[in-house]
C-alpha cells in the first residue's frame, strides 16, 4: 500500500463518521509495564508497530515484529537519544489532516506514512529529582523533549490520532479496538487528548518549579500541577464533593506522604487537621530538638501542646491542656511512641480520631490497634521537607506567601515593662510562640512552665482563637486556662490595640505578657504592666494565621 492509500485508509469516511482504523502505531515508553502485552494485542489486530530504543528492543525480544524509528525516518538516533523522533516523517504522520487533499498530497510527495495511534509516557523526571543526591545534570537529562512533542502533536490531531499516555489506559484502548473492528471513536480520542494535554502541562509545570526552586522572588506566572491522590467521602460537610491532591514534584515528608498503619480512611477534615498538628509539633521541635514535643489539635487549632523529657509525659501534658476538647482530637508527636506513651493515649476517658508519629514500638502499635478499631494511626517522616512557600486557593485564583518558619529568637526581643524574666520563663515563652502562631487569628494563649514537669518544659494552659476582637481571645484563653493563669505567661499573635485585653489577662493572674508590639498605644500596655508588676516583652514579629 503506498503512502496516499495509507492516508486514505486511515481517514474517517462519511459512513463511519468518527471511527478511525488503526493501521500504524508508534510506541515509545519509559514505563514498560504492560507494553509487551499491548504490542502483542495490537499486532494481532494487524497494526504495524514503530518503536524506539529500549521499547523497540523489549517488543522485538518478545518475538513481535517492530519497525525501528530510524527505519521510518532514515536517520539514526543521535546525541545520546536526545534526537530520535523530532522528524517530519513522525510529526507529519501525526499532524496531517486526512480530510484535506493538500495534506494527503504532501504526505504522498514526501513519503510520509500516517500514524493512527501513539503510545508514549515521558522520561521519569519526577522520580529522578526525588532521589537523594541527584545532580542537576542528571535531572536535566531526564527532561523529555521528543515525548511531549509527539504527545502534543497526536493530541492536537485527535480527529485522526489516538494518544495513550499511561498504562492504565491500555485496557480501555484494546476494548474499543476490539469492539470497533480495530478502530477508535472520536469520543475516546478526545478524552485521551484531554488527558494527554493535562499530563504534558503537569510535566512542564513540575520542571518549571524545580528550575525555580532556589528563586526567592515570586514568579510572574506560577504553573503548578497536582495529582489526585484519593477521592474522599465528602468535604467539610456531607453535601460537598471532595478529593485530595498532591503537588507533582513536591518533596516528600508531608502529611500526604504518611503511611496509614491502622483505621478507616481519612476524611477531608481529618487531613486538614492532621496537617496542622504535624506542622505544629515540627515547629516545636525546631525550638526544642531534644525534647518530646506533642500537641492535640481540634479544627486546626491546638487545644493542648507540651514539651517534656519523656513520650508519655509530653502526651499527658498535651491532653491536660484541654481534656474536653482533646476528646475526639488529633494527637501528633515528634518522637516514636513507646508503650508508656501508648498507654497514656489509650487510657480510660480518652478518644482520638488520629495519632501521628514518626514511628511506633511494636507493643505500642498493638495496644493502639486493639484499643480502637477505627483509630487512624499515621507514620510520618522524622524530618520535615524543605517547602518554603504555601498557597491558599480562592474562587478564581490563589494567594501565595512564604511559610511562617521563623524560629523564635528571644535574644532579639525587647524588655518593654515590668521585672526581668528568668531565662526559664523566656525559654518557655519561646515555645509558646510556636504554639500561638498555629492558632487562628485573633490568637492569644496562656501557658508557661508546666507545674508538673520534671524538666522545666513548657505547655499550653488555654487558648483563645479565631475571635473578631483580641479582648474576646483574651477572655477565651483565661476561661480555658482557669487557675493555671495565675503566674502564667500570655502570648499574643499580634499587638494589643488597647490595654483592655492585657487588663483581662492581668486580672486573671498572668505575670508575663509577650506580643509583637507596634501599636500606637503600646505605651498604655507598658504602663499597665508596670503598674501591676507584670513583665512585658515585644518580639517585633507578627504571626497572623487566617
Amino acid at each position: 500500500m503506498n503512502s496516499t492509500a495509507d492516508a486514505a485508509a486511515s481517514a474517517p469516511t462519511a459512513s463511519t463518521n468518527t471511527l478511525v482504523k488503526v493501521t500504524r502505531a508508534l510506541i515509545s515508553v519509559s514505563d514498560k509495564d504492560g507494553i509487551v502485552d499491548l504490542a502483542r494485542s495490537l499486532h494481532d489486530l494487524g497494526v504495524e508497530i514503530v518503536s524506539t530504543g529500549g521499547t523497540s528492543k523489549a517488543i522485538q525480544d518478545a518475538g513481535i515484529p517492530v519497525v525501528s524509528i530510524d527505519e521510518l525516518t532514515g536517520f539514526p538516533e543521535m546525541m545520546d537519544g536526545r534526537v530520535k523522533t523530532l522528524h517530519p516523517k513522525v510529526h507529519g504522520g501525526l499532524l496531517a489532516r486526512r480530510d484535506l487533499d493538500t495534506h494527503v498530497q504532501s504526505m504522498h510527495e514526501h513519503d510520509i506514512k500516517p500514524i493512527d495511534l501513539v503510545v508514549v509516557n515521558l522520561y521519569p523526571f519526577e522520580a529522578t529529582i526525588a532521589k537523594p543526591g541527584v545532580t542537576e545534570p542528571e535531572a536535566i537529562e531526564q527532561i523529555d523533549i521528543g515525548g511531549p512533542s509527539m504527545v502534543r502533536s497526536a493530541a492536537k490531531n485527535h480527529a485522526s490520532v489516538a494518544i495513550v499516555t499511561d498504562p492504565s489506559q491500555y485496557d480501555e484502548l484494546l476494548s474499543e479496538l476490539k469492539s470497533n473492528d480495530g478502530a477508535t471513536t472520536l469520543d475516546l480520542r478526545k478524552r485521551l487528548a484531554a488527558q494527554a494535554f493535562t499530563q504534558t502541562g503537569a510535566y512542564d509545570a513540575m520542571i518549571s518549579q524545580w528550575l525555580l526552586r532556589n528563586e526567592t522572588e515570586a514568579p510572574a506566572t506560577m504553573p503548578i500541577a497536582f495529582r489526585r491522590q484519593d477521592e474522599l467521602r465528602y468535604g467539610e460537610n456531607p453535601h460537598q464533593i471532595a478529593s485530595v491532591y498532591k503537588q507533582i514534584g513536591a518533596p516528600s515528608g508531608t502529611l500526604l506522604d504518611a503511611e496509614q498503619l491502622h483505621g478507616k480512611p481519612l476524611s477531608y477534615n481529618n487531613i486538614n487537621d492532621a496537617s496542622a498538628a504535624l506542622e505544629l509539633v515540627r515547629a516545636m521541635a525546631r525550638t526544642a530538638p531534644d525534647a518530646f514535643n506533642t500537641c492535640v489539635v481540634k479544627h486546626t487549632n491546638p487545644c493542648g501542646a507540651a514539651s517534656a523529657s519523656t513520650c508519655a509525659h509530653a502526651i499527658d501534658r498535651a491532653i491536660a491542656g484541654d481534656p474536653m476538647a482533646a476528646f475526639g482530637g488529633i494527637l501528633a508527636t515528634t518522637n516514636p511512641i513507646d508503650i508508656e506513651g501508648a498507654q497514656r493515649i489509650a487510657a480510660d476517658g480518652t478518644f482520638f480520631e488520629i495519632v501521628i508519629a514518626p514511628g511506633y514500638d511494636d507493643d505500642a502499635l498493638s495496644l493502639l490497634q486493639e484499643r480502637w478499631k477505627n483509630l487512624r494511626i499515621l507514620k510520618v517522616a522524622q524530618d520535615p521537607p524543605n517547602i518554603s512557600r504555601e498557597l491558599k486557593f480562592l474562587p478564581g485564583g490563589a494567594l501565595m506567601q512564604e511559610r511562617d518558619l521563623i524560629v523564635p529568637n528571644p535574644s532579639e526581643w525587647t524588655h518593654a515593662a515590668g521585672p526581668e524574666a528568668s531565662s526559664e520563663r523566656i525559654d518557655a515563652a519561646a515555645m509558646l510562640e510556636n504554639m500561638c502562631r498555629s492558632l487562628s487569628s485573633n490568637a492569644v494563649l496562656i501557658g508557661g512552665i508546666d507545674p508538673e514537669s520534671d524538666s522545666g518544659a513548657a505547655r499550653l494552659f488555654g487558648a483563645g482563637a479565631g475571635q473578631m476582637d483580641r479582648v474576646a481571645s483574651c477572655r477565651g484563653a483565661v476561661h480555658k486556662a482557669g487557675e493555671l493563669a495565675k503566674g502564667a505567661i500570655a502570648f499574643s499573635d499580634a499587638f494589643f490595640p488597647f490595654n483592655d485585653g492585657p487588663q483581662v489577662l492581668i486580672d486573671a493572674g498572668v505575670t508575663m505578657i509577650v506580643h509583637p508590639g507596634g501599636s500606637k498605644r503600646d505605651q498604655d500596655t507598658y504602663d499597665l504592666c508596670n503598674e501591676h508588676g507584670v513583665t512585658c516583652m515585644t518580639t517585633g514579629i507578627r504571626h497572623f494565621r487566617h
